[in-house]
């Protein structure tokens, strides 16, 4: 029982179950009150994407604890699981089984001629996370801005697993059905994307400790912190002012819940974060803060569920 507990610590269940989550609402409430569904056979290439979304995502936590293990051990010695609970033998074994499952997976669902797109993209997402723990991460922004492409990409990848590739050139005049479809991918995909860099920044500051120790040149490490949480401040500036933007487009609909849902739940703990950010120094400062922005990003994806009584 506590190796299986291990283990779901080792695959970071609560991030698996935030995909499940994602792609689940995009499909539910946003894609098919769009395009309603008849055919189950369109459900059960989502089921499949979603599966193999978990499984890639997965073998992703696995290889990266597995090199991050002696940094672990100074940052998080508690939550070490490779090496202390689970052999490095068997989370490289665990991490080979889920990948390929993932693409394999994929193969069931989309023929490669008209979807070669997502095929393609599950290898570079393997290649990236592959390269992430042993290369990326430990570079100058290049780890978070990779890492923010494939949290966008977890809500992208529903998007264009519902066209095959002539049609995401070739797509139809004048269909406001789809024209809102891929606006809502890009909102969403951007949220993600701008918190994710946040977080991971967040995140590298928290950890200066051993990444230090260990070479690495993240941006607190090379630039030091308060320049560090001026990048930060920047974007959640440009990701404050657009959401109200954004409400403020959306007044003339009458979609008075979704408004106050947003700059409760959405707005507010991003304000809250900027202003706390100046007095943070410490390692516990910098995880509170990230909590704040893992709590942002769950009731972002979340306001998907208005789409469902909007459409």
């Amino acid at each position: 029982m506590k190796l299986l507990i291990h283990f779901f610590r080792l695959i970071r269940w609560p991030n698996l179950l935030f995909i499940i989550l994602a792609q689940w609402l995009f499909q539910y409430c946003i894609y098919e009150p769009l395009f309603p569904v008849s055919a189950q056979e369109t459900n059960l290439h989502f089921y499949l994407i979603l599966i193999t979304s978990l499984f890639i995502a997965a073998g992703g936590y696995i290889i990266n604890d597995y090199f991050d293990v002696n940094i672990d051990q100074i940052n998080r010695p508690r939550k070490v699981v490779v090496g202390s609970f689970i052999s490095r033998r068997w989370v490289i074994f665990w991490h080979l089984i889920f990948s390929l499952l993932g693409v394999y997976i994929c193969t069931i669902a989309f023929p490669f001629t008209s979807f070669w797109h997502i095929h393609l993209s599950n290898l570079l997402t393997i290649l990236l996370l592959w390269f992430y723990s042993t290369n990326f991460k430990k570079n100058f922004l290049i780890g978070n801005i990779v890492i923010a492409v494939l949290t966008a990409w977890s809500i992208a990848v529903v998007y264009f697993s519902k066209f095959t590739f002539l049609e995401l050139i070739n797509p139809p005049a004048n269909n406001l059905a789809l024209l809102s479809f891929f606006k809502l991918m890009l909102v969403y995909c951007s949220f993600a994307f701008v918190l994710t860099l946040v977080r991971e920044t967040l995140k590298d500051m928290e950890d200066m400790e051993g990444d230090e120790k260990f070479g690495c040149k993240t941006m607190p490490i090379v630039w030091g912190l308060k320049p560090t949480k001026v990048y930060i401040a920047v974007w959640l500036i440009v990701l404050i002012a657009i959401l109200l933007l954004i409400q403020l487009y959306v007044i003339p609909f009458g979609w008075w819940y979704s408004i106050t849902y947003c700059l409760l739940f959405v707005v507010a703990p991003l304000i809250r974060v900027l202003i706390k950010l100046p007095k943070s120094f410490t390692s516990a400062d910098f995880r509170q803060l990230s909590t704040y922005i893992k709590f942002t990003m769950l009731a972002g994806i979340l306001s998907m569920l208005f789409f469902y009584f909007l459409f």
